[in-house]
């Protein structure tokens, strides 16, 4: 575990009226029961195998400054176990300690959120999981991420987790929201076909209503759902900061309102925000919007459980 992040934000006075995200956050322990639990995964082990740039592994922190003066509407407890960091060059290693973190805090909170890290991260994510036998594993990425290597990189997460689910029997429930055809070569598209993973490119996703149609099909089809954002799934004009800058991309009204239509599931289980690279942030664009989601997607959840 890294240092923890001090979480402080903008005072505005005492309150309710006055709540911002910092001042939900506590350390985990006894008795707190919190709406979500956050832990980091400091890692671009798996950007730099994969050959882009690197710079992920500062991401977790700029998430959470990001997040810490949101204001907050409602009643929300959140929880912070501090950040894995991968030693050295061992992201295996990281990986198996992210997921025994997921799976612990897991016992306490009904959503997990880890903050990327290269989408490396995913793997680790899907490990704290478990065998769940109607898993819905929902990547919102320009990249399908399916590559074959001879290593996990960033690029292998969700055939590592098909490869691990098949390996045990279990159906492959995966999508992805916003692949980029100029992106992905034939065999990544032939290797999503092979897995029966249906997507949806960045052309058919400028609106609202064909991506919500897309996710609530696929929700329909599974009882529990892990939500990944790779952060280059959002336009470069908007997301800059990311290791893989998308030329189109997806609008970030989409992206919010395919959130919502996950949020408001009640299937939701784990989320993961990826690719965030500070040193290229222009502004903190990327830093900002994806605090925005990951905000949204914590809140509303929270919500509709005490609905």
């Amino acid at each position: 575990m890294s240092a923890a992040f001090e979480w402080v934000g903008r005072e505005d006075g005492p309150g309710p009226e006055h709540r911002r995200f910092f001042r939900t956050v506590s350390a985990p322990g006894p008795g707190v029961r919190p709406d979500a639990a956050l832990i980091g995964f400091a890692s671009d082990e798996g950007v730099h195998r994969n050959k882009g740039r690197v710079g992920a592994v500062d991401g977790p922190t700029a998430l959470r400054s990001a997040l810490a003066s949101l204001a907050v509407h409602g009643e929300l407890t959140v929880v912070d176990h501090g950040d894995i960091a991968v030693e050295g060059t061992d992201l295996e290693d990281g990986q198996r300690r992210l997921g025994a973190v997921v799976e612990a805090a897991r016992e306490e909170a009904p959503l997990t959120v880890v903050l990327g890290g290269g989408h490396e991260t995913a793997y680790g994510s899907y490990l704290g999981l478990g065998q769940r036998p109607r898993l819905g594993v929902l990547n919102l990425d320009a990249h399908f991420d399916l590559r074959q290597e001879d290593r996990p990189t960033s690029g292998t997460p969700f055939l590592q987790i098909a490869r691990d689910r098949q390996a045990q029997g279990l159906d492959v429930h995966y999508a992805v929201l916003g692949v980029s055809r100029a992106s992905n070569t034939g065999v990544l598209f032939d290797t999503a076909a092979e897995l029966d993973a249906p997507w949806l490119l960045d052309d058919d996703c400028q609106e609202v209503a064909g991506p919500v149609a897309f996710v609530e099909q696929f929700l329909a089809g599974v009882d529990e759902l892990y939500l990944s954002i790779d952060l280059d799934v959002l336009p470069a004009a908007n997301a800059p900061g990311v290791s893989a800058p998308a030329a189109l991309g997806v609008p970030p009204f989409v992206i919010q309102a395919v959130c919502d239509a996950v949020a408001d599931s009640g299937k939701l289980i784990h989320l993961d925000v990826t690719e965030l690279s500070p040193r290229f942030d222009t502004d903190q664009r990327t830093a900002r919007i994806a605090a925005r989601l990951i905000h949204r997607v914590i809140t509303r959840a929270a919500a509709r459980r005490k609905a």
